[in-house]
C-alpha cells in the first residue's frame, strides 16, 4: 500500500491509481493544487502493485545518449507552431502514417492541461507547444496498453517521471511503443495555472487594460480563445506569453485581442522561472539523466548561436537525443533537416537534462501568502534587490568585461 509521508516522493504520474485492482486509489488535490493518490483502506487488499509501479520507488540506473542531434522541421509553419525546432511533429507524423496512435498533452475546453491522443495527423496540432503545467494523466496509460496489446503502434510523449511511471505501469518492453521525453525543467502547479487565469480574465473585466478598456461598458465578457507560452512573433530566444481573448460587449459584439508579454513580465512565467510553484518532486527528480527509460529526449538547442552559429536562426531548433537503438531507428525514418553534435555541448546550456532545480524558501513564503493575490506574490518574490538592479544595470551598460570589478569594487561598498 503507498503511504505518502514526503510530498517529494511522488511525481503525480497515476500509474499507482491505473494499476489497482481494487480502484481503490484515488488522485485528490492538495492546497498547493497537486494531485496526490489517496488509499480507501477498507477495500485495499495489500497487494503491493501499487508500489511495484512507482517510478520514485523503482527508479531505474543513469544513461547517457547514443548520439545527439539539431534539428529542425523543414516546414517552417509548423516549426513557427512549435516550442523549438518542431521535430516531435515529424516524428508523430511517421507513426501515424503507419496505423498508430499519438499520446500527448493539450489543453481542455476550460484549459486545464491533460494527456489525450489521437489517430489522426490534423489532430497532432493541440499536442504542439509546450504547457507549463502539469497534465493530467487519468487512464492514459491503460489505453496505451491496450492499444499496445492490439498491436498498434504507440508514440506516448510526457514528462520523464511520465515515462518512467508508464514504463513501471507496463511491466514490460513492447517493440510497438516509441517514448519520447522533453527536457523538463520543473511542473508548475495546476491551481497556481487556474488562479493567473482567473486573475487574468477579472482584470481584462474590470477594464484595467488599456486594449480592452471600455469605460461605458462594464458588462463586456471575456473568454480564451488560445494560449502559447512560447509565441515567437519576437524570435526563438525572445519568445513570449500570448493571450488571445474573445471580448463581447453588452451589444453582443464580440472583438479578438491578443495579449502578448515577454517573458520576464508575465507573472505566471516569471513565478515558473523563479521555480516558486514547481511540484515538491521536481526538486528532487526521480528521472533526471535519462532515468526516465525513454527512447528519445527532445528539447531546445539553447546555445545553438555558440555551438553552431551558422545553422540558428533564431525561428527555433531542437536538439534530439536518441537514447535507445529503437529511438535511432525511428529517427532514421523521418525527413528533418539535422547535424551531428556531441552531448557536452547540450549539456553546458541544458543542465536541467542532469540536475533538478534547487529548492528555494521562496516557495514556502509564496504558498503561506495565500491571502495575497497571485500577482502581489510573484512580484514580491522575484523583485531584484537593489543591489542585484545595481550589478545587471552596470552590466548592460559596459559589458561583462567589467562585471568582476563590479562585484570586487563598487558592490562591496554597499556592505560598509
Amino acid at each position: 500500500m503507498i503511504h505518502l509521508i514526503n510530498k517529494q516522493d511522488c511525481c503525480g504520474c497515476n500509474s499507482c491509481v491505473q494499476c489497482c485492482p481494487k480502484s481503490c486509489i484515488t488522485m485528490r488535490e492538495d492546497e498547493e493544487g497537486f494531485l496526490y493518490p489517496y488509499v480507501d483502506e477498507s477495500t485495499c487488499v495489500n497487494c503491493g502493485l501499487c508500489e511495484k509501479v512507482c517510478p520514485v520507488i523503482s527508479q531505474e540506473k543513469e544513461r547517457k545518449p547514443i548520439s545527439v542531434y539539431a534539428a529542425k522541421n523543414k516546414n517552417d509553419e509548423i516549426r513557427k507552431q512549435s516550442s523549438s525546432g518542431g521535430v516531435f511533429t515529424v516524428l508523430a507524423e511517421e507513426i501515424i502514417k503507419e496505423g498508430g496512435v499519438v499520446f500527448g498533452a493539450r489543453f481542455d475546453e476550460k484549459w486545464k492541461v491533460v494527456h489525450d491522443y489521437t489517430e489522426t495527423i490534423e489532430g497532432l496540432s493541440v499536442f504542439r507547444g509546450s504547457k507549463y503545467v502539469q497534465s493530467r494523466m487519468e487512464d492514459n496509460f491503460k489505453k496505451i496498453q491496450y492499444f499496445l496489446k492490439k498491436g498498434r503502434k504507440v508514440l506516448f510523449s510526457g514528462t520523464p517521471c511520465q515515462i518512467a511511471g508508464l514504463k513501471c505501469f507496463l511491466h514490460k518492453e513492447y517493440d510497438n511503443l516509441l517514448t519520447v521525453d522533453f527536457i523538463c525543467h520543473g511542473v508548475p502547479s495546476p491551481g497556481v495555472w487556474r488562479e493567473y487565469l482567473s486573475e487574468e480574465i477579472a482584470r481584462q473585466c474590470d477594464g484595467k487594460n488599456t486594449v480592452l478598456s471600455h469605460p461605458n461598458d462594464k458588462n463586456r465578457d471575456v473568454n480564451i480563445e488560445s494560449i502559447s507560452f512560447r509565441d515567437k512573433r519576437l524570435g526563438w530566444k525572445k519568445f513570449s506569453f500570448a493571450l488571445t481573448l474573445s471580448v463581447s460587449d453588452r451589444h453582443g459584439e464580440k472583438n479578438s485581442v491578443l495579449l502578448s508579454e515577454p517573458l520576464n513580465k508575465n507573472i505566471f512565467m516569471r513565478g515558473f522561472l523563479a521555480d516558486l510553484y514547481l511540484r515538491p518532486s521536481c526538486y528532487a527528480c526521480p528521472a533526471k539523466c535519462f532515468k526516465s527509460g525513454s527512447d528519445i529526449t527532445i528539447g531546445d538547442f539553447w546555445g545553438i548561436e555558440r555551438v553552431m552559429p551558422e545553422i540558428d536562426d533564431d525561428k527555433g531548433m531542437s536538439v534530439v537525443m536518441m537514447n535507445t537503438e529503437k529511438g535511432i531507428a525511428c529517427f532514421q525514418k523521418i525527413d528533418v533537416d539535422c547535424y551531428l553534435t556531441k552531448y557536452e555541448h547540450v549539456l553546458r546550456y541544458n543542465s536541467a537534462i542532469e540536475r533538478s532545480v534547487s529548492s528555494i524558501i521562496k516557495r514556502e513564503y509564496f504558498y503561506s501568502e495565500k491571502g495575497s493575490t497571485l500577482t502581489k506574490r510573484v512580484e514580491k518574490l522575484t523583485r531584484l534587490e537593489y543591489k542585484q538592479q545595481f550589478r545587471v544595470t552596470l552590466s548592460r551598460l559596459f559589458g561583462k568585461r567589467v562585471k568582476h570589478f563590479i562585484k570586487i569594487h563598487i558592490l562591496s561598498n554597499f556592505k560598509s
